[in-house]
């Protein structure tokens, strides 16, 4: 059974740093896109970035162009996002998936259980 677990959520002050893992496990193919997605409290979910099975392409949220890089190590089934700069509005639970098409970020197969990231002084 295919499965994504991620972790390194946590608490951190506002101007500081974290990175998360996307750890896939199971029958996943080791190249699948990959995909970070958010859920703050009382909203919906949304998308943060994107990393095509190649690694090669990448794409982000406007909300955290600049700040947030995605990268993946293939060899591993593992998948990054190093979050720097972090400002309160980034407080949510952060989801990876697998998504069936790059471009489509609805079109996500698999969800991960999540992992929180508080962002507080």
């Amino acid at each position: 059974q295919e499965q994504l677990q991620e972790s390194g959520g946590g608490l951190v002050e506002p101007g500081g740093s974290l990175t998360l893992s996307c750890a896939a496990s199971g029958q996943t193919p080791p190249t699948y896109t990959m995909a970070w997605f958010r859920q703050a409290p009382g909203k919906e979910r949304t998308f943060v970035s994107v990393i095509s099975r190649s690694g090669s392409i990448t794409d982000y949220a406007d909300s955290v162009k600049g700040r947030f890089t995605t990268t993946r190590e293939k060899a591993k089934n593992l998948v990054y996002l190093q979050m720097n700069n972090l400002e309160p509005e980034d407080t949510a639970v952060y989801y990876c998936a697998v998504l069936n098409e790059l471009r489509d970020y609805s079109s996500v197969r698999l969800w991960g259980q999540g992992t929180q990231v508080t962002v507080s002084s």
